[in-house]
């Protein structure tokens, strides 16, 4: 399977479907910077079993799910969202999908209740590769790169499927791959 697309700010890097890296496996990374220096994102996909009030005692009622963003700092969390117009700070990196922002007016909006959980997820580490790394990892055809997603996919609930939908919305080329098992030794 090889993608044409390079990886890039905003775009999704999706794993192969037989990587065995439990770090990785069938993850969905929304990139969140990408330089030559190397490359962040976020996995989509893996939901942990905290809440963000588990996480930030002071968000007492704050049942956000929390993600795992990848195995880099996982003492961090980060946030995503798509509310520029109630946080007013972030970074752009896709249409209408922002990184980061003014943390103590987040926490104000999430104990006012103005937030939403389809508009904002969180995150406790992250998904990292150095300089060369990522750049490795596409010539030996480990992620798939796509930028034909929906915001809706960044902000879904729906772990189980993501991978699976965003390999079936890259087209017909890519469509008989989201049907491979897990474990190869199935097929």
């Amino acid at each position: 399977m090889i993608s044409r697309l390079q990886p890039s700010l905003g775009r999704l890097l999706i794993s192969e479907p037989f990587l065995m890296d439990p770090n990785f496996k069938r993850a969905v990374i929304l990139i969140t910077d990408h330089q030559e220096e190397g490359t962040v994102g976020f996995i989509l996909n893996q939901c942990s079993t905290l809440l963000l009030k588990d996480v930030i005692p002071e968000l007492a009622e704050a049942n956000f799910p929390v993600y795992f963003g990848g195995p880099v700092e996982t003492d961090t969390i980060h946030f995503v969202h798509r509310c520029y117009d109630k946080i007013g700070d972030g970074q752009e990196i896709a249409k209408g999908i922002y990184w980061g922002g003014n943390f103590e007016t987040l926490k104000a909006l999430i104990n006012s209740k103005h937030i939403h959980e389809d508009e904002i997820k969180f995150f406790i580490g992250y998904s990292g590769w150095g300089k060369e790394q990522l750049k490795k990892e596409m010539k030996e055809n480990t992620w798939i790169v796509s930028d034909a997603f929906h915001p809706d996919v960044v902000f879904s609930g729906n772990e189980e499927n993501l991978w699976r939908e965003v390999i079936i919305n890259l087209g017909p080329k890519y469509a008989h791959v989201s049907n491979f098992p897990q474990d190869p030794s199935l097929n």
